[in-house]
């Protein structure tokens, strides 16, 4: 691979995780989940990618989101999570708020609509990101940050790519059965260890993968335990209150396309300095570990744990119904300066050849509904 060259710090910082990881394999007889792999190599504490000091988003960073490229994306946000708070509390909790930006432009659109939001909480587990976020945020006294999420909530929840980097289990399809691929330590370099699947990956491979027996000999693919842990919880939080709904973005297929035959590598990607590779084990800690989401697999964990799937969208139904393409006009189009700009960014996150078709919206919530110009995109019966 033809990767930037990390500094001399920060590969410092990469070795003595690889250190971490080594002995944590050393004490498990040799072997770890490559769940647990990717868990230490996202989020160990100081040294991990998200968890450490380094740019993680941006041009300066590894990978851009949504929020990144134009305030049309929060504002649309604004406008279909003013329709949940009408009917709850105005309260909106963010999990993983990046840069802080998606919070900026919701609250600053909310402000325009005349809603006062009376908490805004966000969850971070990257102090990198949450010295960014209270920057970003210091005119709005109203946020508030928290390590996890709290027993019980009443408003609305936003996710803008949080399923994806949550830690997967890595299998591969075996003669004999389904087995894990593990990490070991070979020849002094982190690698994969294939090993019958215990009987939790078992069960999650039933629950998730359509077909599982059918599918080739040497197929390759992630299962989503902690994703799914994560929607119950979350799932929970909802019940517990007094109506909500959460909305999260991310990329992925329902269970029936994810699974598909030439899918066979699986959908793990990395994202160093803004270059997408397949090496997990590249520089651990200095880049950006992810997999597809399986909504499929997200909406029946939410569903087991009390909540209403409310809607499945992709992100450019989901931002033509809350109205982006009247908030792009709100700037003058011959004003090419300003107007350009915000109308390439849209298209980006519209279109079905960038993100607009490959990017959903999975709506769980409970006690509230969502407005009719949402439930006209919906997209549920493919789940």
């Amino acid at each position: 691979m033809s990767l930037p060259v990390p500094t001399s710090d920060a590969l410092a910082a990469s070795h003595a995780l690889q250190q971490q990881i080594a002995a944590e394999i050393a004490a498990h007889d040799g072997a770890i989940s490559f769940s647990r792999y990717m868990e230490l190599a996202l989020y160990a504490p100081a040294l991990g990618y998200y968890s450490g000091g380094s740019a993680k988003l941006g041009k300066d960073g590894d990978f851009t989101t949504a929020p990144e490229l134009t305030p049309l994306f929060g504002a649309a946000l604004a406008h279909a999570a003013a329709a949940i708070i009408a009917q709850t509390a105005p309260h909106i909790l963010e999990f993983g708020a990046g840069t802080g930006q998606l919070a900026f432009d919701v609250l600053s659109e909310m402000a325009l609509l005349g809603i006062r939001i009376e908490r805004y909480v966000i969850v971070e587990l990257s102090g990198e990101l949450r010295g960014r976020q209270q920057d970003k945020l210091r005119d709005f006294p109203q946020v508030e940050w928290l390590d996890a999420l709290p027993e019980s909530f009443t408003g609305v929840v936003l996710g803008n790519e949080v399923l994806d980097a949550m830690p997967v289990e890595l299998v591969i399809r075996h003669p004999e059965g389904w087995q894990e691929l593990k990490v070991t330590v070979r020849d002094g370099r982190f690698d994969y260890l294939p090993v019958p699947a215990s009987a939790a990956v078992l069960a999650q491979i039933a629950r998730q993968i359509p077909e599982h027996d059918s599918l080739p000999v040497g197929y390759v693919t992630e299962v989503h335990s902690v994703a799914c842990a994560f929607m119950a919880t979350l799932s929970q939080m909802l019940t517990r209150g007094r109506g909500g709904a959460a909305m999260l973005f991310d990329y992925g297929f329902p269970g029936h396309e994810y699974y598909f035959f030439q899918r066979a590598t699986g959908t793990l990607m990395c994202h160093y300095r803004h270059h997408a590779h397949p090496d997990p084990f590249y520089y651990p800690g200095l880049q950006d570990i992810t997999a597809h989401v399986d909504f499929t697999a997200m909406a029946l964990a939410a569903q087991d744990a009390g909540a209403e799937v409310l809607g499945y969208l992709n992100q450019a139904g989901f931002l033509i119904a809350a109205g982006a393409s009247e908030l792009l006009l709100r700037t003058d189009p011959a004003d090419s300066l300003r107007y350009l700009p915000q109308a390439r960014a849209l298209q980006k996150l519209l279109s079905p050849a960038e993100m607009g078709e490959l990017f959903k919206v999975l709506l769980i919530g409970h006690g509230v509904s969502l407005p009719e110009t949402l439930l006209a995109q919906d997209r549920s019966h493919r789940l």
